[in-house]
This record gives C-alpha cells, sequence and structure tokens, in this order.
C-alpha cells in the first residue's frame, strides 16, 4: 500500500522518485525451531487431555478439541473453524477418519474483522485461498469426536467446536481450562520444564511424533501445512533417534572395504 501510495505521488508530481527504492530489508524468520522440551511425551498428553475432560462443562466441551492439535496437529484457529462438512470419514470402530481442512479462524480483535467479530473466517496459513489440505485422523482422536458429537450438537453455521450458547471459542474461554488441567497432570518439575506450556504446543507433539515415527517429511509437511523446508527448520531438533538405522543405510549402500570386527570371541575360534 505504502509503495503504491508513492506511486501515486510520482504520477501527480509530488515526488522525484520512490524512496522505498533506498530501503534494503529482509524478511525476517517467522518461525523459530521448536524447542523440544516442550514436546509432550504420550502419557503427559494423555493425562493432559483426560485432566481436560474433568474441567467442568466447558472441560468436556474441550477434550475433543484440544485432541484435535494432538491426535492431528491442527492449529486453534484450524480447530475453532472446524465443520460438519469438514469430517470426510469418521469410523464407528477403531480405524482411522480423515480431515479435509479448507479454512481457519484466528482471533484478529474486533476493530479488524468486517462484521466487529472477534474471528474471521479465512483460508488456511501458508495456502491459497481457496486451498484445501488432508488431514489424517487417528483412531484415539475418532473416539473423542464422536463422543463429542453425540453429546453437543454442532453450533452456528455448522461448527463443530462451541460455547455452552453455541457461541464461537474465544482464547480467554479454552485457555483457563488448558492451564487448570495442566497444572495437575504434570508434575512440578515437568511444568517448570516448559512441557506443553501452550495449546499450540500439542500441535507441536504431533508433528513431532510423525517424523520420529519415519513418516516422510514431504507427507508430514502436507499435514502440517508447511513447505518441506519449513518443517524441517522449524523441526529440526524434535527430531531423535534414527542414528543406527541411518548408519545401517549408508553401509548398505557404501559398503566398507575391510572386514568388520569380530562381535565375539566365538568368531575368533
Amino acid at each position: 500500500m505504502l509503495n503504491n501510495l508513492f506511486k501515486f505521488a510520482i504520477e501527480i508530481n509530488a515526488l522525484e522518485q520512490n524512496p522505498l527504492h533506498n530501503v534494503t530489508w529482509t524478511r525476517p524468520k517467522t518461525e523459530e525451531a521448536v524447542d523440544p522440551g516442550v514436546v509432550a511425551n504420550p502419557n503427559q498428553a494423555r493425562a493432559l487431555l483426560s485432566e481436560v475432560a474433568k474441567e467442568g462443562a466447558m472441560g468436556k466441551r474441550l477434550a475433543a478439541f484440544f485432541g484435535c492439535m494432538y491426535y492431528a496437529a491442527l492449529r486453534p484457529e484450524e480447530v475453532i473453524a472446524l465443520r460438519k462438512e469438514n469430517i470426510v470419514k469418521l469410523p464407528p470402530g477403531d480405524g482411522w477418519g480423515e480431515f479435509i481442512l479448507t479454512n481457519a479462524d484466528p482471533e484478529v480483535g474486533t476493530k479488524w474483522t468486517d462484521d466487529g467479530s472477534a474471528r474471521q473466517r479465512r483460508g488456511l496459513k501458508h495456502r491459497a485461498p481457496k486451498a484445501k489440505r488432508p488431514v489424517p485422523v487417528h483412531p484415539d482422536l475418532v473416539t473423542l469426536l464422536r463422543a463429542h458429537l453425540a453429546e453437543f450438537p454442532v453450533g452456528r453455521e455448522g461448527r463443530i467446536f462451541t460455547g455452552p450458547r453455541r457461541g464461537i471459542i474465544r482464547d480467554s474461554t479454552y485457555l483457563p481450562v488448558w492451564h487448570a488441567a495442566r497444572q495437575r497432570a504434570l508434575t512440578p518439575a515437568e511444568r517448570a520444564s516448559g512441557i506443553a506450556r501452550r495449546p499450540y504446543d500439542f500441535r507441536h507433539a504431533c508433528v513431532s511424533a510423525w517424523l520420529n515415527a519415519g513418516v516422510n517429511p514431504p507427507q508430514v509437511a502436507e499435514w502440517a501445512g508447511h513447505s518441506v523446508e519449513v518443517l524441517l527448520r522449524v523441526y529440526a531438533k524434535c527430531i531423535s533417534g534414527g542414528q543406527v538405522e541411518a548408519m545401517r543405510r549408508i553401509e548398505a549402500a557404501l559398503p566398507p572395504t575391510s572386514p568388520k570386527p569380530p562381535d565375539s570371541l566365538d568368531q575368533i575360534r
């Protein structure tokens, strides 16, 4: 906008040249590498989800809400934007389901939305306006979602997650529930370490689990809504283990020229 303003000023002879051409600027990194210390392990995550469900009426509404972050790596604004039509598969048994994400509802403040609401429906982050994103739904999340939908009817516009009055969930609604559940689910040492300090850390835990399970980075990037370059930069420190398997593959591709040393005295004899 500023650049167009200067161009217009030049057209009406108010300026001789565009001053922005003299400015050097490097785009700042928008996403920093994830600290492995915030990534909850499966036992910690499940304990936290269990405690969320015990946080009164609102906690029951949020168990599957936070489950979508842990089991499907959804961002909070993507969970809030979930509609019934975004669930394309939700099997009755223990199988995998599937989301097709189309939108996000970030909280931007009433002054910055078209209708004065705190959230405004937008396209997916880092994607074209009408892009869609498939995401697998873990069997544990299938169970949570089926229980949620059986107890709580969809809200306005078909939203899956709403408040008691079927309105849009605000950050100020789900954060107190999260912090109260975290206080009970984690030990003092775990809380002090920063594990699952924010709901967003559940998304980090999910993406880290996918990578450590050996899922190909391009597939993880597609599910998580990242480019492969950003995925590997952001989650590089969360990829643990795999060194032995990596060395085995390298050795298979580049066999050593000398024989291996014996593993035991029996081989020498």
